[in-house]
C-alpha cells in the first residue's frame, strides 16, 4: 500500500468536497433532523460524502468505507478501511457559523495510518502518515512546544452524540475542567479541535465516548505532531477503531503538559467522586 499516493488522493478528495461545501454554504440548503437527540444533517453533508466516497472507491475498489451518513460501503471485512466525515461541524453550518472541516482517515486492520483534515473556510489542509510526522498546509512538519500555563491550560472538549446531558461522568469532568483551566472550548467540530492541538493553539483536548468517524484522522495528526493520547485514567489509549464508545474516552496533550491534566481527570472519574450540578 502506497500511503503517499493515498494521502495525495485523500487531500484532493477533501479539497473537492471542501469546494462544494464552501459554495453550498453561500446559498440556501436543506437541514433535516437526525436521530432523537436533536442532531441534524444537511444536504451538504450528503453531497460532500458522495464526492469523497466515489473518489475513494474508484481508486481503491477493494477497500471498505465507513461514512458518517451512509455507513459501511465497499468491501466489507477488507484489510483497509476508510473513515469519512464529510462535514464535521454540521450544527455550526446549520446556524451559519463558519467553523467546519472535512476529515478522512485510512486504517489498516483497525489502526489509523493516514489522516487528512481540510478546512474549506481557510482552504487549508493538514495531514499525517503514521511514523512520518504531521504536515501543515505549507508542507512544514508540525512540532509545537509545550506552552507555559500561568493561568491554566486552554482545552477543547468533545463527546459522543449519544451521551446524555445528565451523565454523571460528564458533569464531573466538565466541572473539574472549568475549575482548573483557563478556557474550555466546545467547537462542535472535534476535528478542528485536533488540528488546533497539533498546531499548538490549545494545550489539550478531552473526549468522552467520542464518535468513531471523526476521531482517527485528527488524533493521528496530533500524535504525529508530538502530542500524546491517554485514556482518562492515564492508561494507554486504545486507538483501534473497532472498539466501543467506552474505549473512545481520552485526554490528549503535549507530553510535558499531560502530567498536569491526568490527576485532575482521574480524580473526576474515580468511583464515588461527587458529581453535582452547581447551585
Amino acid at each position: 500500500m502506497d500511503l503517499e499516493r493515498a494521502r495525495e488522493l485523500a487531500v484532493e478528495a477533501a479539497r473537492a468536497a471542501g469546494r462544494l461545501l464552501a459554495a453550498g454554504t453561500a446559498d440556501a440548503f436543506g437541514v433535516h433532523a437526525k436521530g432523537a437527540a436533536g442532531d441534524v444533517v444537511t444536504d451538504l453533508d450528503l453531497a460532500s460524502e458522495k464526492v469523497l466516497v466515489e473518489r475513494i472507491l474508484t481508486a481503491y475498489p477493494g477497500h471498505a468505507v465507513i461514512a458518517e451518513e451512509s455507513g459501511l460501503l465497499g468491501a466489507a471485512g477488507a484489510e483497509w478501511t476508510w473513515l469519512v466525515d464529510p462535514l464535521d461541524g454540521t450544527n455550526n453550518v446549520a446556524i451559519g457559523l463558519p467553523a467546519y472541516v472535512v476529515g478522512l482517515a485510512l486504517c489498516h486492520a483497525g489502526r489509523p495510518v493516514l489522516g487528512v483534515v481540510h478546512d474549506p473556510v481557510t482552504r487549508q489542509t493538514w495531514s499525517a502518515i503514521r511514523g512520518h510526522g504531521a504536515l501543515s498546509p505549507s508542507g512544514v512538519r508540525l512540532a509545537p512546544p509545550a506552552r507555559p500555563l500561568p493561568h491554566g491550560p486552554l482545552l477543547a472538549w468533545t463527546q459522543g452524540y449519544t451521551v446524555t446531558r445528565d451523565d454523571a461522568t460528564v458533569l464531573g469532568l466538565k466541572a473539574a475542567l472549568e475549575l482548573h483551566s483557563r478556557r474550555v472550548l466546545q467547537l462542535w467540530a472535534p476535528l478542528l479541535s485536533w488540528v488546533m492541538l497539533a498546531r499548538g493553539d490549545i494545550d489539550g483536548m478531552v473526549g468522552y465516548r467520542a464518535e468513531a468517524v471523526d476521531l482517527p484522522a485528527g488524533a493521528l495528526i496530533a500524535q504525529e505532531a508530538g502530542m500524546e493520547i491517554r485514556a482518562l485514567d492515564g492508561s494507554p489509549f486504545d486507538e483501534n477503531v473497532n472498539g466501543t464508545a467506552a474505549d473512545r474516552s481520552f485526554v490528549a496533550a503535549h507530553p510535558d503538559t499531560l502530567p498536569t491534566l491526568l490527576p485532575l481527570l482521574t480524580s473526576a472519574t474515580r468511583p464515588g467522586a461527587g458529581h453535582h450540578r452547581p447551585g
